[in-house]
């Protein structure tokens, strides 16, 4: 199937490469060089979360991917055919195997290897290669998700009411004119 779905206020940066069978919520956000295949599976990008720059996530073989609400994707992570909950941050340049399951509320710690068909308890910190149980999350942890989410809608509306401006190819670009949404 090759049905893309964004929502109008969700922001996807125009080098990002979205292909397939893909959902972005509400309020989501694809930043610079990300790309999101959903040619093998269906991705699902919920309301809210945001995919950082260079990210990879690629269905696998008819298994999904699933991106729950208020999450965060970390700079260089890839992801196949996987679950990452509700209130949930991925840290920058993970790998995180098909049939994983990473419940709400966690933390996966930046560089963990996260491998094929683990699952975790929900309000905890993983982190290594291979990927392990670390502690429970406190308060303040499990909130740093929603605060990293904050962060990037506030990104996205200085992009797009043109506060932020790049040069390329020996000019400066206004982000306010030439990106934004779908």
């Amino acid at each position: 199937m090759n049905r893309l779905d964004v929502d109008p206020s969700a922001f996807v940066e125009n080098s990002a490469k979205i292909l397939g069978e893909v959902t972005i919520g509400k309020d989501s956000s694809v930043w610079f060089n990300a790309v999101i295949r959903g040619d093998e599976g269906p991705i699902v990008i919920c309301k809210s979360s945001n995919i950082q720059d260079c990210c990879v996530l690629h269905s696998d073989m008819g298994i999904g991917i699933e991106v729950g609400n208020w999450v965060t994707i970390g700079h260089g992570t890839v992801i196949r055919g996987a679950k990452i909950g509700h209130d949930s941050m991925v840290g920058m340049n993970c790998t995180v195997m098909t049939g994983v399951v990473i419940p709400e509320n966690c933390i996966v710690g930046a560089h963990s290897f996260v491998p094929y068909n683990t699952q975790f308890p929900p309000n905890t910190l993983i982190y290594g290669s291979p990927a392990k149980v670390v502690r429970e999350l406190n308060e303040n942890e499990i909130q740093s998700s929603r605060v990293a989410c904050e962060v990037y809608f506030e990104l996205v509306e200085r992009y797009r009411s043109g506060n932020i401006t790049t040069f390329q190819n020996n000019s400066v670009v206004d982000y306010g004119q030439t990106y934004g949404c779908f």
